[in-house]
């Protein structure tokens, strides 16, 4: 059976990360970067999958951890009859070598330690061929090879490699695996030590530059830097989880791959960045996706992969049996061939903010986006698949079409404010039409609420957009009638859900967990009506639901209280910190987006 997530912790170099669970084991871990074929797989399957623990000899009371301070640096500390032991865990923010560094140290008495590391490629199909190195192994398969450096005696048990030691009170025992092309001669060893330090170093001068000062500073900061940590150095993506395939619902089939970078994501996360201090990541955010974006307007994606990537062709892998039973495994994602109309309201809007936060853009930003709304003129008109990337048939998603009407209204926005040239009547006319269409069409004035579709029923935690992006007023009957249709019909155990599964509009088995982000959402609807007592106890509800380590998922089963989802979420720890900025100060994001 697989650890809950809530027992695992994030460690990463900025180009990948792996997932550290409490009992000192490495379960998911892909090399070199995020979107690459596992080596570590015990998440999605059996214990013949690839893994690394480390753990003292003898059973043990529930280890405790943190993280070394405001760093990335986690520490695992076991408490033994015969002493004490903490193993540090780490990745050094990379340039060009992949080092994964653990550290056993000992603090009290003499602890009998156990080491197992069972290597494989491939997503767990792939066994390498091992053999002893001076001072370690090293396997290779393919392109891949590792090096497992250590002072510790190794041997192969099975397809197995295992150590015995006992470390004593005072003394620091290294382990650290370092992966590289096999076509290439292994790199030198690198110092563990001296690399636990410079990570921490690195870490600490990352998040002293952190300009919120407001309360619930540290889950903000722990959410800042697990976004960080998310982040493709090279290209500026930022990935919505380092996992694939972690269900949605335990045992169900709603198992995607999240190892991609999405567009609706994108302002969201620009003023989650900017607000806090941190220009340079905005800036690298705001330049990945105008490359990612650049080409035909009709062939825009919802979402590429760390480098751009456009062809994330989806596949399920049989052989793994998949979280707790949760078929199919896959990866890839076909949702990256959907029409969703709300990506060109993000593209839009992002720069929009960019432009008005003072981070220059590019002229060649501004003809993107008059391309974008040239396609956009005929194409709000059309049916999409909407932001939940429904498996079912396009709809007239009232969501899609607020976002269609956000990309006009920023635009004609930034040719008011900023002196950008473009056919403004042109412009107005559509927003007009679309604001008009959705008021009448999505809007259901019996249920005194909008609507998740045209001519539906169905609520949709989406509509909690609406006044989030200025489309109306949050004190706009209307907006107030459909945040209280959402708290009645889509609340459960106090949490929102994105909308009802029982439905059928989304082709799929129904059941999930309730939706972390939708939940922010409405803390936010909620102080922008001036329900603050009510915004603030949901808060301090989602708050409540982290690990203990401050990660969080993409959603919550209630009943099993439990995280569910891939895991750690982008857009999970997002919401949490542009949340907190809006119950903290009179202009955050809500706020200042309402006002664009």
């Amino acid at each position: 059976m697989s650890q809950p997530l809530e027992d695992y912790g994030l460690i990463g170099d900025c180009h990948t990360a792996a997932l550290v669970s409490r009992g000192g084991s490495v379960d998911w871990l892909c090399l070199p970067d995020f979107d690459s074929p596992a080596c570590f797989a015990a998440l999605l399957g059996s214990s013949q999958n690839g893994r690394w623990r480390i753990a003292p000899e003898r059973e043990t009371a529930p280890a405790k951890r943190n993280y070394r301070g405001d760093t990335l640096i986690l520490e695992t500390h076991f408490k033994t009859p015969q002493g004490e032991v903490t193993l540090v865990d780490c990745m050094s923010p990379r340039s060009e070598r992949v080092d994964l560094v653990r550290l056993v140290e000992g603090k009290r008495g003499r602890v009998r330690m156990k080491m197992e590391l069972a290597i494989r490629f491939d997503y767990g199909s792939i066994v390498p061929w091992v053999r002893r190195t001076e001072g370690g192994i090293h396997a290779v398969a393919g392109p891949n090879a590792l090096l497992l450096q250590t002072p510790v005696d190794l041997r192969g048990r099975g397809l197995t490699t295992v150590a015995d030691f006992t470390v004593s009170a005072g003394e620091e025992i290294p382990f650290v695996i370092t992966w590289y092309p096999s076509h290439q001669k292994p790199p030198k060893a690198c110092d563990p030590i001296k690399s636990v330090h410079a990570t921490e170093d690195w870490w600490r001068k990352w998040s002293k530059r952190c300009r919120y000062e407001g309360p619930w500073r540290d889950a903000v900061v722990r959410s800042l830097i697990t976004l960080k940590a998310l982040t493709y150095a090279p290209t500026g993506g930022i990935v919505a989880a380092p996992t694939t395939s972690l269900p949605e619902q335990i045992g169900g089939p709603r198992n995607w791959d999240y190892r991609y970078c999405w567009l609706r994501d994108a302002t969201f996360t620009l003023y989650a960045l900017l607000a806090s201090g941190y220009d340079a990541e905005a800036a690298a955010w705001r330049d990945w996706l105008l490359r990612a974006a650049a080409g035909v307007p009709s062939e825009l994606q919802i979402m590429y992969g760390i480098s751009g990537t456009r062809r994330l062709t989806e596949m399920e892998l049989d052989w793994l049996g998949g979280y707790e039973d949760s078929r199919p495994v896959r990866v890839g994602n076909a949702a990256s061939r959907q029409f969703q109309l709300d990506v060109y309201g993000e593209v839009a809007d992002m720069l929009f903010q960019c432009r008005r936060s003072g981070l220059e853009t590019e002229a060649a930003a501004w003809q993107l986006e008059k391309a974008l709304l040239r396609f956009l003129e005929t194409a709000w008109e059309q049916p999409d698949e909407g932001i939940w990337e429904v498996r079912g048939p396009r709809r007239h998603f009232t969501h899609s079409k607020v976002m269609a009407w956000v990309a006009f209204d920023r635009a004609i926005k930034a040719a008011e404010k900023f002196h950008m040239a473009g056919p403004v009547d042109r412009w107005r006319k559509e927003r007009r039409r679309i604001h008009r269409q959705v008021c009448e069409s999505g809007f259901d004035a019996n249920l005194g609420s909008f609507v998740q579709f045209y001519g539906s029923r169905h609520l949709d935690a989406s509509l909690l957009m609406i006044p989030l992006v200025g489309f109306l007023k949050a004190d706009d009957p209307r907006v107030v009638g459909t945040v209280n249709a959402i708290q009645q019909q889509l609340m459960r155990s106090g949490f929102v859900e994105r909308y009802s599964t029982e439905s059928g509009v989304d082709g799929l088995p129904p059941g999930e967990g309730t939706f972390l982000p939708c939940s922010f959402w409405l803390v936010d609807n909620l102080a922008l009506m001036g329900r603050r007592e009510e915004a603030e106890r949901l808060f301090e509800r989602l708050l409540g639901v982290r690990n203990d380590l401050g990660l969080l998922a993409e959603e919550y089963d209630a009943q099993r209280s439990r995280l569910v989802g891939n895991f750690p979420q982008a857009f999970s720890h997002v919401g949490l910190v542009n949340t907190a900025r809006n119950l903290s100060q009179h202009d955050g994001p809500a706020h200042h987006r309402q006002q664009s």
